[in-house]
């Protein structure tokens, strides 16, 4: 075994109490900031996944916001032509009031709240969002009356598959839906607001036959949304909104919020690594004779400084190794039992957990060069002690 390496597991198991606490703090700040940065990707990923679930990649919408198209205008055609887009299909909006009646003789208490009412073709609207509850309940919206409503809308307005609820919007315009179904998609902005009804249906309830709000279009990368939309509404005269310019700013202060988190929880790291300095500053201190004589005896000034630095090594490899177990460990639990959120606030009902492979080795990379840094410098002031003054 080279001399290094010997001395080396030599110092460390001598120290046996501080070398574990050594590591373990290196495993706790490794951990950590493992744990800290899978629950910010699964957290963005979740809150993305769930958003494009019931959210076109493209809106595309007169001038002004609030006017109107001819159901058949040839825009449809021309905007399925392009070859990013994977579908296309016309919808009507309205934002009204959503109210279940009150009824004395059951003991039912009236309930309101406010919603956004899309109407859709149900064999087109599925093509662009992942809905299959859409899909289910298309029978029902075609017959007339039957209203899909977001979860949360329906739990707070306490309606069930089969009750009635009534609709108000701005202009007065008054009818009474069935609720033929409900979805979910884990957005609490979509489920505690957004319902879906037939084209032909809101057309009749805005008294505005042959008329459609604009178009939702699915692309084949939502990434480009704001690129393809800028094409399709230059072709169409229309206005584009990608759905980037809806969720773009949570999605960046996400981002910014995990940098602030990994550059904070990295200081747990540093101070473990402080640890492996003053482990090693106490080393050099008490082993100063035995240096001493190891010089006289013919050994190395790199072997002294190898010697100290592999004990850094040592000690923030372990940690590393053991925070890296400790770190998946923890997320593969939070991956099996998600801890609830309050959808209210977070948007989504459960925190996630995403593992990227990178995000272990930045960290991996990290914990070790620090180590390493903490230890040369006890390990460089052993190697320059002078045997002769030491000896004397």
């Amino acid at each position: 075994m080279p001399l290094p390496l010997y001395l080396a597991l030599a110092h460390v198991r001598k120290r046996v109490l501080q070398s574990t606490l050594t590591v373990l703090g290196v495993a706790v700040g490794v951990a950590v900031l493992i744990l800290a940065l899978s629950l910010t990707n699964g957290f963005i990923d979740e809150l993305l996944e769930s958003t494009l679930r019931a959210t076109p990649h493209v809106t595309l919408q007169p001038y002004p916001a609030d006017g109107r198209l001819a159901a058949d205008d040839p825009a449809l055609d021309r905007i399925a032509t392009h070859p990013e887009v994977v579908a296309v299909a016309p919808f009507l909006a309205v934002e009204a009031l959503i109210a279940r009646r009150a009824d004395t003789r059951l003991g039912i208490t009236g309930r309101q709240g406010y919603t956004q009412l899309l109407g859709i073709d149900p064999d087109l609207e599925t093509e662009v969002l992942t809905l299959p509850e859409l899909r289910m309940a298309a029978d029902a919206l075609r017959e007339g009356q039957g209203l899909v409503l977001g979860s949360s809308l329906a739990l707070s307005l306490g309606v069930l598959p089969g009750d009635e609820v009534l609709l108000q919007d701005i202009d007065a315009n008054r009818a009474t839906f069935t609720v033929a179904s409900d979805f979910r998609v884990g957005n609490e902005l979509i489920d505690g607001l957004a319902s879906y009804a037939s084209l032909e249906t809101v057309q009749a309830y805005l008294d505005a036959p042959g008329e459609i709000s604009g178009y939702h279009v699915r692309l084949t990368d939502p990434s480009r949304a704001a690129t393809v939309g800028r094409e399709l509404a230059n072709e169409n005269a229309l206005r584009a909104v990608p759905w980037s310019s809806l969720f773009g700013g949570l999605v960046s202060q996400l981002s910014l919020q995990k940098a602030v988190i990994s550059v904070v929880v990295f200081l747990i790291v540093l101070v473990a690594a402080m640890g492996i300095a003053n482990v090693l500053i106490l080393t050099v201190t008490e082993k100063t004779q035995e240096i001493a004589v190891l010089r006289a005896m013919g050994a190395r000034e790199r072997d002294v400084l190898a010697t100290f630095t592999l004990e850094g090594v040592m000690l923030g490899g372990g940690g590393t190794l053991l925070g890296i177990l400790l770190g998946m460990l923890a997320a593969a639990y939070f991956r099996v039992q998600p801890f609830p959120l309050p959808g209210d606030l977070y948007f989504i009902t459960q925190l996630p957990v995403t593992v990227l492979p990178l995000d272990v080795a930045w960290v991996a990379t990290v914990s070790l060069v620090t180590s390493a840094a903490a230890g040369l410098l006890p390990a460089r002031r052993a190697a320059r002690l002078d045997p002769s003054s030491v000896l004397r």
